[in-house]
């Protein structure tokens, strides 16, 4: 997951918590998140490059539509990732506790 930019890491979050999306389906989900237009000419070839690591997979919903699903590689990276990241949000408990 190293490799992942951030916005493929969350194109990652998104497809695992979303049941077979498809891409229009991602696409609002990141809109409402980054609060801005997520252009199909960046979301399409990232997509692709998931597929392409192999941790993500692409499947037919029908014949215009296709849906991603994680693949065990994914769901693996997302636990490490997630692992990494309570290290250090655990860390900042203390820090939230001294501010107030």
């Amino acid at each position: 997951m190293h490799d992942l930019t951030g916005f493929q890491r969350d194109l990652l979050w998104a497809i695992g918590g979303l049941n077979e999306p498809h891409g229009l389906a991602l696409k609002d989900v990141l809109e409402e998140y980054y609060g801005t237009e997520i252009h199909h000419g960046r979301l399409y070839p990232n997509l692709d490059t998931l597929v392409e690591k192999g941790v993500v997979k692409k499947g037919e919903l029908d014949q215009r539509t296709n849906k991603y699903t994680l693949t065990d590689r994914g769901r693996r990276e997302l636990r490490a990732r997630r692992d990494w990241e309570d290290q250090y949000v655990a860390g900042l408990e203390g820090v939230e506790s001294e501010a107030n």
